[in-house]
């Protein structure tokens, strides 16, 4: 009987786990749907094949590299396990021991921690929209999840100096999210604008030109899709359902996020009535997001009332900052994901200390810092080493036809394409 009951906890927890994973891989759509939603028509079919191929290229990478370096063992505090080629065979299946507790499948493991990577280069995809080749794209994807990211992963995840630190990020504000949009920040700045979007002024300034998207209803329900997987991006942090005590974090996990993001979506719908007398949809969909980011790297410590505040004040400083980026740093990031997944995601480490005890602001913020540093200056320079041998951008003429005949050679909407 004993036998029994320890095999079912096991299975239970396997399969929480295994859900929770789907659930994060779900967000792939999210993101799929929520970036053609806020690109123009041509450029469609192009950021949907992105997104497709850099969720199995994380894949690929993560089990044949990134897996073993996030959590291979090391000596070092600093650098992790160089080791390579995760054998998925029966050795994998074997319980992970969490503190002698049963736990769950290695193999359930791994999934969970695929779709965390894959979220993290889905950040980037939206940010160098439009003018980026596809390849390039695709060959920094191999370099993000096969290296950059693992790294940063081990020092918290995996053992290493930030996890020794007392650094807390409880489902990866800053491991996922901060590092995505760091590496988004180097491309961009690498990139440039589109072609349209700054105008020269009179005074020699430039004069940001709005780009609409192409479909908000798809931008609305990539948005929804994201809010839902969230749940299994957060919830399933907790790794374990089978106590009484697992079974209420989960709960109040499932309860925080949802109401950070209805904060952030209600704070953001506000600001921009206010400030530009319209109700932006988009910021209002970015609201919900940024206070999605905000809430993950702690969503178990905070009542639902400062989890509500979190995301309110993660949903104000997403407009703030789309707003500056745009008008005054000049930085063209279409879908908004730097100031959504970087700024957010700051407030959101930093907001740890408002309810975890053992949180420290300084420990906080040398993660921050390290996480920027690692990811920004590899990034940069595998950006730098692909503009140099294949380049990064489209020409004038591939960018003003559209991504979409450029690189994929079809349209996402053909009907609307005037024949000549």
């Amino acid at each position: 009987m004993e036998t029994k009951l320890i095999e079912l906890i096991y299975s239970q927890d396997t399969f929480f786990l295994l859900m929770s994973g789907a659930l994060v891989m779900w967000m792939a759509t999210g993101f799929a749907m929520l970036e053609s939603g806020m690109v123009r028509t041509k450029s469609v079919a192009e950021i949907l094949t992105k997104n497709i191929a850099l969720y199995s290229i994380a894949c690929i990478m993560y089990m044949f590299v990134g897996y073993n370096i996030m959590y291979g063992s090391s000596d070092s505090a600093w650098v992790p396990s160089l080791s390579f080629f995760l054998g998925l065979d029966n050795s994998l299946a074997q319980v992970v021991d969490s503190g002698g507790e049963l736990g769950h499948s290695n193999l359930a493991d791994f999934f969970f921690q695929v779709v965390f990577v894959a979220t993290s280069m889905s950040i980037i995809s939206g940010s160098v929209a439009e003018r980026m080749k596809l390849w390039a794209f695709l060959l920094f994807s191999v370099v993000m999840t096969a290296v950059i990211y693992p790294v940063e992963g081990y020092w918290k995840w995996g053992g290493g100096v930030l996890e020794q630190a007392g650094f807390l990020d409880f489902a990866g504000s800053g491991v996922v999210h901060l590092a995505g949009a760091t590496a988004a920040f180097a491309g961009v700045l690498l990139l440039g604008p589109r072609k349209g979007k700054y105008i020269k002024k009179p005074d020699g300034g430039l004069q940001p030109m709005a780009i609409p998207g192409s479909n908000m209803t798809f931008a609305t329900l990539g948005t929804l899709i994201l809010w839902l997987g969230w749940f299994g991006f957060n919830g399933g942090s907790q790794l374990t359902i089978t106590s009484v005590e697992a079974s209420n974090a989960v709960s109040l996990i499932f309860v925080n996020t949802n109401m950070a993001a209805a904060g952030g979506c209600v704070a953001a719908l506000i600001l921009s009535r206010l400030w530009f007398g319209k109700t932006d949809l988009t910021m209002g969909l970015n609201g919900i997001l940024a206070g999605l980011v905000a809430i993950t790297a702690e969503p178990l410590a905070p009542t639902p009332g400062l989890a509500t505040f979190i995301g309110i004040f993660g949903g104000l400083l997403v407009v703030v900052s789309i707003i500056l980026m745009d008008r005054v740093a000049h930085i063209d990031d279409p879908v908004g994901a730097i100031s959504v997944h970087g700024i957010a995601g700051i407030w959101g480490l930093l907001a740890v200390v408002l309810s975890n005890p053992e949180a420290s602001f300084m420990a906080q913020l040398e993660g921050i810092l390290l996480i920027m540093a690692w990811v920004f200056g590899s990034s940069y320079v595998t950006w730098l080493a692909l503009k140099k041998t294949m380049g990064i951008r489209l020409s004038e003429l591939d960018e003003y036809e559209g991504a979409d005949i450029a690189e994929i050679g079809l349209e996402a909407y053909p009907e609307f394409t005037q024949k000549l």
